[in-house]
């Protein structure tokens, strides 16, 4: 075995362990912990068509990933890790998928780079290890693109298979998020097939076997979800739909370039490379009569970004779908471009990876109190040494470039890439007691018992519910859960007079408050114990 396969399967093997090892740590709060809960009472109900939290019926999204986690918790048991297999399985989908296609559009070397940069993005390998609904929708869209893309460039005998596979990779990726699993593949088509006018494409789309699977595929649990809850069609394609694109409901704004710093960050150190792969790509394919598959792969991280760019509500992991899809492009670019071009883009992170260190050396002084300053403390280490390794390996791998060596150049950037991810990773997890409930919960598990009955005051840690293994009460509380109290107000309690009068009847009880809630209660008198006291949340257990 020659010395650079024997180093790329030290990377792959690296990169299996961070994926790991970014697995284990307690589970955030808030979208890591509230897509683990619906998934524990799927599996613990049985009740697979409804989804709740914490009880109460929660249409926000499609159950695609919550079958696939209830099912890992009945057969794995409930933990951290089991709730991020479904989303690990679904990045490394993704890359097989863009490194399969990747070799039979652009060879052997622009296959390796495709997956090298997935795998040396902070953005795409992070996200693998996050319990969020993005990795699974960016799993089935790549497989949805992958397929289309083998389907007009392969042999003509097997373009029916590989478009039904994409056929199917839109109906699992509504399955996963929505409307948008078929609005980005039908978008990209469509900026084809305008930009390129060839709108022969459109007839070779296998419509009738096509649509006829994925309306097999996705659309029975639509229809059974609408037949248990009338209510669902109009919340889930209304309100979760347009009027979360068109209007600012949800408090998610952000200005209209948000994204762009995500993406070039995201891709961290082939940030400056970009633009010129991008350009590049798209005029290589001028004129051509070949399928420009580069030019399509441009056209769908273009509408990607603009898509959300636009939308009145905006959050980091919207843009994952880019990322596998724009992969091709770029790796193909880091293929054939010659190594001492390549020194200077790399060469130029450096500094900007210096002025992080800067930054990151200052956090804990700029912390807002003493616990969370602590806590900054305890990560430092760890976030400054991922950061000083990058920053070194790139300066060195920049120099090997500019010699002319660009296999042991770019494989020393990926695998300090995914040493910097665990690193970071390491220092985050440092974050735990801020970020995550579990704390909390392992202080309730003492004196819990199954009688003990348990409020949560003007507030909701989504991740207490998954680690006590059972809901809670909301007291003055409704947020996300406005939809389901509607339907059924005797899962909550909507006033502070309604909780004290509650709080006061017979039997245990344990409460988890706001800290400014706490304040008020204890002015009026009502007895409480307390058991746990922090920045974000007051714990304590009736006398």
């Amino acid at each position: 075995m020659s010395a650079s396969r024997v180093a790329a399967f030290l990377v792959a093997a690296l990169a299996l362990f961070v994926g790991v090892d970014n697995m284990q740590r307690p589970l955030a709060h808030p979208d890591e912990g509230r897509y683990s809960e619906i998934s524990r009472e799927m599996a613990a109900s049985g009740d697979w068509v409804t989804p709740r939290l914490n009880g109460i019926k929660y249409f926000e999204k499609p159950p695609l990933q919550y079958w696939a986690s209830a099912a890992s918790f009945t057969l794995f048991g409930e933990s951290a890790f089991t709730a991020r297999i479904y989303t690990a399985l679904c990045g490394l989908l993704a890359l097989v998928a863009v490194g399969f296609t990747a070799r039979r559009l652009a060879g052997g070397d622009g296959a390796l780079l495709a997956v090298g940069v997935l795998l040396s993005s902070p953005y795409f390998l992070g996200l693998g290890g996050v319990v969020t609904l993005d990795m699974g929708l960016t799993a089935w869209t790549t497989i949805a693109v992958c397929a289309f893309l083998l389907a007009v460039t392969g042999p003509e005998d097997g373009r029916r298979r590989w478009m039904l596979l994409a056929w199917a990779g839109m109906a699992l990726a509504v399955l996963s998020k929505g409307l948008i699993g078929i609005v980005f593949p039908a978008a990209a088509i469509f900026l084809h097939c305008l930009v390129n006018r060839d709108w022969r494409l459109v007839r070779k789309l296998e419509w009738a076997r096509g649509v006829a699977l994925f309306l097999a595929i996705a659309a029975p649990w639509f229809v059974l979800v609408s037949l248990a809850n009338p209510e669902f069609p109009q919340f889930f394609f209304v309100h979760e739909h347009f009027e979360r694109f068109l209007t600012k409901s949800h408090r998610r704004e952000e200005p209209w370039w948000y994204f762009w710093p995500i993406l070039f960050v995201g891709f961290l150190p082939w940030m400056v490379t970009l633009v010129p792969a991008a350009l590049d790509g798209w005029r290589r394919e001028a004129g051509g009569t070949a399928f420009p598959w580069r030019r399509f792969a441009i056209l769908w991280t273009a509408f990607v970004m603009l898509f959300f760019s636009a939308s009145g509500s905006k959050l980091p992991a919207y843009i994952l779908p880019v990322f596998p899809v724009f992969a091709f492009v770029l790796g193909d670019w880091l293929a054939r471009a010659p190594a001492r071009s390549l020194w200077m883009p790399v060469a130029v992170i450096v500094p900007l990876l210096v002025a992080a260190i800067a930054v990151a050396w200052g956090a804990p002084e700029r912390a807002r109190n003493d616990w969370t300053r602590e806590l900054y403390a305890a990560a430092r280490p760890w976030v400054l040494a991922g950061l000083a390794l990058l920053a070194i390996t790139l300066a060195a791998g920049a120099l090997r470039l500019r010699a002319g060596r660009k296999r042991g150049a770019v494989l020393a950037i990926v695998a300090a890439s995914l040493l910097f991810i665990d690193f970071v990773e390491d220092g985050y997890e440092r974050l735990a007691p801020r970020q995550s409930g579990l704390q909390v919960a392992e202080v309730m598990k003492k004196s819990l018992t199954p009688a003990t009955r348990l409020y949560s005051v003007g507030y909701y840690d989504q991740t207490i519910p998954f680690y006590l293994g059972r809901t809670v009460t909301l007291v003055d509380y409704r947020d996300e859960f406005s939809t389901g109290l509607d339907r059924e107000p005797e899962r909550a309690i909507s006033t502070l007079e309604a909780f004290e009068a509650d709080w006061v009847r017979p039997g245990d009880a344990m409460a988890i408050i706001h800290p400014d809630l706490h304040e008020k209660l204890s002015t009026r008198g009502l007895a409480m114990t307390l058991l746990h006291r922090d920045e974000r949340r007051i714990l304590v257990r009736k006398p």
